[in-house]
């Protein structure tokens, strides 16, 4: 069985600049933009000074826009 899916709630991640440790395991983490489950396997974007995980490119964009960085 994948990781992943061990446990089916939300995983806490810790994001480093080019992956994530997973801290406490699950399925999906949820996007800081549009508050939709992001399933790990398809986590592809995030922040890693804020912390953040986003969806999308759309919604990483937003991110930065929102926290003045761009």
């Amino acid at each position: 069985m994948n990781m992943f899916f061990q446990k089916q709630g939300e995983a806490q991640l810790h994001y480093g600049s080019s992956d994530f440790t997973i801290l406490e395991g699950g399925a999906y983490v949820t996007c800081a933009v549009t508050a939709e489950r992001i399933p790990l396997e398809e986590l592809r974007y995030w922040n890693d000074e804020r912390q953040e995980a986003y969806k999308d490119a759309a919604a990483a964009l937003e991110g930065f826009k929102r926290a003045d960085a761009l």
